[in-house]
């Protein structure tokens, strides 16, 4: 591990420095981690493990300094499959300014979220959900979850979840709504962003998407009041 990879530490960058929507940061890290993603950014925020700064309009912005320590978290995770909570310690040994030892030697195997996302057959995908086969083929008839021959790990947390509907009779033919609620989000999101996404420049598809995304995660805080507020109502 290089010195100035191991030293990227900190929440903010130095004065000055240029600072990356996360488009940019996609962009730059991208061609060495493929299955990063915005989500997947949002998500090592929220742990905590990296600190970028916010525009007065609430958009992340990342300094150098964070996209060296982002590059640090995703070769931990990717090349020594390290869990998020040693990460976190290595880093904050780091931010105290000491020099810990490389967690990587003793560290125990487990598998990276951030790396290389899994593919499952149908079989390794009924298996790992505990999942019947007639649920998997009513997800698929009912737009739930794709149609073929491989499925993502996504598609795997969504058919847990099916079963465990299923069990208190909640079964996929009761979420039609859902697929529908879904693209009428997404064509939401689309005409918001449409302007940039007409540019025929990079950046600005780059920025419709981080838009697009910043702006599902919005709609994702709407959604949740309003469930609790109903559920809330049943008591």
């Amino acid at each position: 591990m290089s010195t100035s990879l191991a030293r990227a530490q900190g929440p903010a960058g130095g004065p000055g420095a240029p600072l990356l929507n996360i488009g940019q940061v996609l962009a730059k890290l991208k061609p060495e981690f493929p299955d990063l993603s915005p989500s997947k950014l949002r998500f090592l925020e929220e742990q905590r493990l990296v600190f970028p700064s916010r525009t007065d309009s609430g958009y992340r912005k990342f300094s150098p300094r964070d996209l060296d320590r982002l590059r640090l978290i995703l070769t931990m995770q990717r090349d020594h499959y390290l869990p998020l909570k040693v990460i976190r310690s290595y880093l904050a040994e780091l931010d105290a300014g000491r020099n810990p030892a490389w967690p990587g030697a003793n560290a125990p195997a487990t598998p990276s979220m951030l790396g290389a996302e899994r593919r499952y057959t149908r079989e390794e995908l009924l298996r790992e959900a505990s999942a019947p086969a007639a649920l998997l083929d009513d997800a698929v008839a009912t737009s739930l979850l794709p149609a073929g021959d491989v499925f993502t790990d996504d598609a795997l947390a969504v058919l847990k979840a099916l079963a465990e509907l299923r069990r208190v009779g909640i079964e996929p033919r009761h979420l039609r709504g859902f697929r529908a609620a879904a693209e009428r989000e997404a064509a939401l999101l689309e005409s918001a962003v449409l302007p940039l996404l007409r540019r025929r420049d990079g950046t600005g598809r780059m920025r419709g998407a981080e838009l697009a995304a910043e702006l599902a995660g919005q709609l994702d805080v709407v959604r949740a009041s309003l469930l609790r507020a109903s559920i809330d109502r049943l008591g």
